[in-house]
C-alpha cells in the first residue's frame, strides 16, 4: 500500500517537473542550457556562440563578454572555441533554495556593433543531500494501557533537495509492539505515526529502542536515522483527542499581533482531573515557529506574535500536543498548518551596471550606456516591474529581456554646455497600492577637444619706455579654453617673423605656460617705434587647435640723448669758425653775431631745446645774449674798448626732458679797431666734457694778403661790388639732414626734431628767429624730408658798401682762389 501510494506520489512529481519546465522553456530567453550542480570546473555547458549564430573567431575583436546576475560567475565562456563551461561550484540549494526550477542568467554581449543576448541555464539537482532529522534521538513515553492502533507522531526528515531526490520513504526497524504509518496531505507533507499492533507490559518490556530511517528518491539513495527509545508507562487509558488531526489556516502577511489564528477543541472521555487538558507546541517545534506564534495553554488558542513575512516563509507547520492531568497524564495530537498569503510590502530593486562611463560628448546616438535590471520579492501582479527615466534629455530607456532594460544615448550632447547628467531610474510594481524605487545614474560627459583657446581681446595695445632691463616682464596674455583636462591646458609661443633684419625672438620671448612677455634687450625708441607680433596660443588635446592675437608694443621715448651742437662747416679759415670782418663802431644793438644750431635724436619734450648764455667769470656788463630757442647770439650793447678785443662766450644748450640733459658750445669773438676784422670761433663741448678754445690767427697777415690781391682784381672788385648793390640781401645756408621721428608722450603724438647745420656769414637783411616745429598732439606724420632752413645774419647797420664790407668778401674770393 505504502509503495503504491510512493509511486503515485513520484509520477505526480514528475508531472508537474515536466510541466514546470516545458512552461519555462518557452518563456526562457534565446538559448536554454542546463547543467547539473556540483560540476567540475571545466564541465562543458554548450556551444554558445554556435547557437547564438556568432562566428568564433569574431568573439575577440568584438568584445565578447558574459554578464550573470550574481556576485560571482558560475560559467565562463571560452573566446578561442565559443564553448561555455562550468568555472566555479554551483550550489542549487545555496543558490534556490528549495525552488522546483533554478537558473542562471546570463546577459551576452558583443560590442562593435552592439547586441545583447539573453542565455539561460537550468540548474539541475542531484541526490547532494542526505535526509536530516531533527535530533538524532528521541524519547517517548507510553502507557502499558495504551489500546491497540493507538497512534503516537513523529517529527520526518528533512532533504535540501527536490523533486524525486527529496521524496522520503521511511523504514522502522523490526519489532513486535509498533508500526509505521505514512500518510501524505494534499500540501506535500507526510506524517508519521507509530501504531500500536500489540499490548505493552511494562512489567515485561519497560523499555524499547527502535530506529527510524528515512530513504530519499535519489540516485544512489542517501539515507537519515533517528533513534526511538520507547518508555512505556503505566498510567493513563484514555489521551485527549482534537477533532480534527490538521488545521488549516492562512493569513495575510501584515496580520497584526495578537490576531487568533486557531482555537483547538480536544476532549477527554475521562472524568475529573484525568479529563482536564493542558495544550502545549511540541517538543520539535522550531525556534521560527515559536517566535511568531503563541498557544495558550488553557483556552488552547494560537496567537500571532511576530511579523509573518511571506517572503521569508510561506509555510508553517505547528504540532500540538493535548496533556490532561492524569496519573499518569495522556496526551493527543494534531497539526496546524498556516499559510501566509503575499501583500505588496516590496517595493522593486533596482541594480545598475555601467557600461560606457563617461561618455564621449562625440559618442553617436544608439551608444548603450549602461544595463538595467529589476527584480521584486512579490509575488504575482505584486512582483511584476516597469521601469521609466526622468528627466527627459538626451537618454532613453529600451526594454531588451523581461526585467532588464539598456540605458541608451538618444541624441548628441556637449560638455561644454553640461558636463554632467543626474539621471532617475523609477522602477514601479503592480500592485494596489503601487510600490516604486528610484535609482540615481550619474553619466559624466568626456570631454574631446572640439573648442580652440580664445583671447578676451583680437588686438592688445603695450606701452613700454625704453632702455629697459634686459629680461623685464611686459604684458600677460592670457587665452581660455572650455574644454577639460589636457584638452584646456593652454601653452603659449611667438608666431616667428623677421624684425628689419633681425628675428622676433632677438627682442621679445613668451613663457609657455604663463603667457608672461618678456623684453630679452633693452629697446631703444630712436632705433624701434612700434614692434608689431602674434603670439599663439595652442592647447594640449589631440589634435591639437590654437588661435593667435597681434600686439602692438609702442616703445616710449625716454630723456637719454643730450643735446647735439653742430659744428660749422669749414669756411675760408682754417681754423674751421665763420670770419667777419667788423668795425666796432659801426655793430648796432640787437645785431647777431652768431647762431648755434643743436640737435636733440629723443622726441617731443625730449628733444625741445633751450639756449642760455653762462654768465662770464671777469668783470663788467656782458654785451652779448643768445636766444632762449632761436640760438642766436647778438649784441645786447654798443661794443666799447672797454670790452677787450676777445669776447669767450659760454653757451648752456639744454633739452626739457626729466631730467635734463645738455651740452655747452663754446664761441670766441674778435674785436679789433677799424680797419681789422671780428672772428667768431665755435668750439663745442657736450656736459662734462671740457671745452677747447680755437686759437686766433692773427687777422694782418690775411688782411696784407688781401690788399696786396686787390690791385690784381681790381676790376673784378667793382663788378661785385655793382652786383652786391644790386642784388637782394645774401643768405647762406646748409641743408638739413633728414628728420628724425619721435615719440612725444605716451598717447602716442609725434613731433619733428630738425638736425641742421648753419654756416653764418655776414649780409644785408634783419636779423629773424630760428624756429623749431613742436606738437606734441600730431598724429604718425609721413616720413618725408624737412625742408633746410634758412638763417640771415645782418652784422652791417645801413645798406652803403664800404670797405669793410668788401674786404670780408674779397677775404673769402681769395681764400677761393687759394
Amino acid at each position: 500500500m505504502i509503495d503504491w501510494k510512493t509511486s503515485r506520489l513520484r509520477a505526480q512529481h514528475l508531472l508537474f517537473s515536466l510541466l514546470l519546465h516545458t512552461a519555462w522553456k518557452m518563456g526562457s530567453g534565446q538559448v536554454h542550457y542546463s547543467v547539473l550542480e556540483e560540476a567540475k570546473h571545466g564541465t562543458f555547458v554548450g556551444r554558445i556562440a554556435q547557437d547564438l549564430g556568432l562566428e568564433v573567431g569574431e568573439l575577440v575583436t568584438r568584445l565578447f563578454r558574459v554578464v550573470s546576475k550574481g556576485r560571482r560567475d558560475y560559467l565562463e565562456v571560452n573566446v578561442q572555441n565559443g564553448i561555455l563551461f562550468v568555472n566555479s561550484r554551483i550550489d542549487r540549494e545555496e543558490l534556490c533554495d528549495r525552488s522546483p526550477v533554478c537558473s542562471i542568467h546570463l546577459e551576452v554581449i558583443m560590442e562593435k556593433p552592439l547586441q545583447v543576448f539573453h542565455v539561460e541555464v537550468e540548474v539541475k539537482d542531484v541526490n547532494d543531500n542526505p535526509p536530516v532529522f531533527s535530533r538524532t534521538q528521541k524519547n517517548l513515553c507510553i502507557y502499558e494501557s495504551s489500546p491497540l492502533d493507538s497512534r503516537f507522531p513523529l517529527e520526518g526528515a528533512s532533504d535540501d533537495d527536490v523533486e524525486a531526490n527529496a521524496l522520503l520513504t521511511y523504514r522502522l526497524s523490526t519489532n513486535e509492539y509498533f508500526s509505521l504509518d505514512v500518510k501524505t496531505n494534499d500540501e506535500l507533507s507526510k506524517s508519521l505515526s507509530l501504531v500500536l499492533k500489540k499490548s505493552l507490559d511494562r512489567e515485561k518490556t519497560s523499555e524499547l529502542p527502535l530506529l527510524l530511517t528515512a530513504t530519499d528518491g535519489g540516485k544512489p539513495e542517501l539515507t537519515g536515522t533517528v533513534e526511538l527509545l520507547i518508555e512505556v508507562l503505566d498510567v493513563n487509558d484514555n489521551a485527549p483527542k482534537f477533532d480534527q488531526e490538521v488545521y488549516k489556516v492562512q493569513l495575510l502577511e501584515n496580520t497584526v499581533n495578537g490576531t487568533l489564528a486557531v482555537r483547538f477543541n480536544a476532549s477527554d472521555i475521562d472524568e475529573g482531573i484525568n479529563g482536564e487538558i493542558m495544550y502545549s507546541f511540541s517538543s520539535d517545534t522550531l525556534s521560527s515557529v515559536s517566535a511568531k506564534f503563541e498557544l495558550d495553554p488553557i483556552t488552547g488558542e494560537i496567537r500571532i506574535m511576530g511579523q509573518l513575512d511571506h517572503e521569508e516563509m510561506k509555510l508553517y507547520e505547528i504540532n500540538v500536543i493535548a496533556i490532561d492531568k492524569g496519573t499518569p497524564p495522556l496526551s493527543g495530537h494534531c497539526k496546524v498548518l498556516v499559510k501566509v498569503l503575499d501583500i505588496n510590502d516590496n517595493a522593486p530593486e533596482v541594480v545598475v551596471t555601467s557600461l560606457s562611463l563617461p561618455v564621449r560628448e562625440d559618442a553617436p546616438p544608439g551608444t548603450v550606456i549602461a544595463l538595467i535590471s529589476v527584480s521584486d520579492r512579490d509575488s504575482g501582479a505584486n512582483g511584476q516591474v516597469t521601469c521609466s527615466l526622468s528627466p527627459p534629455g538626451p537618454f532613453t530607456l529600451v526594454s531588451t529581456f523581461r526585467n532588464y532594460y539598456s540605458l541608451v544615448l538618444e541624441d548628441p550632447v556637449d560638455r561644454e554646455r553640461v558636463s554632467a547628467f543626474e539621471l532617475v531610474v523609477t522602477a514601479r510594481d503592480g500592485g494596489t497600492p503601487a510600490l516604486w524605487t528610484t535609482a540615481s545614474v550619474s553619466v559624466d560627459i568626456g570631454d574631446v577637444n572640439d573648442n580652440a583657446p580664445t583671447f578676451e581681446r583680437p588686438v592688445y595695445t603695450v606701452f613700454v619706455k625704453e632702455n629697459n632691463p634686459p629680461g623685464c616682464h611686459i604684458f600677460t596674455v592670457s587665452a581660455s579654453d572650455p574644454d577639460a583636462q589636457e584638452n584646456a591646458l593652454v601653452s603659449y609661443s611667438l608666431v616667428e617673423r623677421r624684425v628689419g633684419e633681425r628675428p622676433l625672438s632677438s627682442y621679445v620671448s613668451v613663457h609657455s605656460e604663463s603667457g608672461k612677455l618678456y623684453a630679452l634687450q633693452p629697446l631703444d625708441h630712436e632705433e624701434l617705434e612700434l614692434l608689431q607680433f602674434q603670439v599663439s596660443a595652442r592647447d594640449a588635446g589631440f589634435p591639437p587647435l590654437s588661435s593667435n592675437v597681434s600686439l602692438q608694443v609702442f616703445v616710449l621715448d625716454e630723456n637719454d640723448n643730450p643735446p647735439s651742437v653742430l659744428l660749422p662747416q669749414i669756411g675760408a679759415h682754417s681754423s674751421g669758425g665763420p670770419v667777419t670782418e667788423l668795425d666796432p663802431q659801426s655793430v648796432a644793438v640787437g645785431h647777431v653775431v652768431a647762431k648755434i644750431r643743436a640737435v636733440d635724436a629723443d622726441s617731443g619734450y625730449n628733444a625741445w631745446l633751450s639756449y642760455e648764455l653762462l654768465p662770464e667769470m671777469g668783470v663788467g656788463r656782458n654785451p652779448f645774449r643768445v636766444g632762449l630757442y632761436t640760438g642766436e647770439i647778438s649784441t645786447t650793447r654798443t661794443l666799447e674798448e672797454s670790452d677787450g678785443l676777445k669776447q669767450v662766450l659760454l653757451v648752456l644748450v639744454k633739452d626739457h626732458g626729466d631730467p635734463p640733459l645738455s651740452a655747452t658750445a663754446t664761441v670766441t669773438v674778435s674785436l679789433v679797431e677799424s680797419g681789422q676784422m671780428l672772428k667768431g670761433l665755435y668750439n663745442v663741448a657736450r656736459t662734462g666734457a671740457g671745452v677747447g678754445n680755437a686759437t686766433l690767427v692773427d687777422v694782418n697777415v690775411y688782411l696784407i694778403i688781401a690788399i696786396c690781391s686787390v690791385s690784381s682784381l681790381l676790376v673784378l672788385s667793382l663788378l661785385l661790388y655793382v652786383a652786391l648793390r644790386c642784388s637782394a640781401p645774401h643768405q647762406w645756408a646748409y641743408g638739413s639732414q633728414k628728420p628724425t621721428l619721435a615719440c612725444s608722450s605716451a598717447v602716442g603724438s609725434w613731433s619733428y626734431s630738425q638736425q641742421q647745420r648753419q654756416k653764418v656769414c655776414s649780409g644785408d637783411g634783419v636779423a629773424r628767429n630760428d624756429l623749431m616745429a613742436f606738437s606734441p598732439n600730431l598724429p604718425p606724420c609721413p616720413g618725408s624730408e624737412g625742408k633746410a632752413e634758412q638763417q640771415r645774419v645782418s652784422l652791417a647797420p645801413s645798406s652803403k658798401m664800404s670797405l669793410e664790407t668788401i674786404v670780408p668778401c674779397l677775404f673769402w674770393l681769395l681764400g677761393v682762389l687759394l
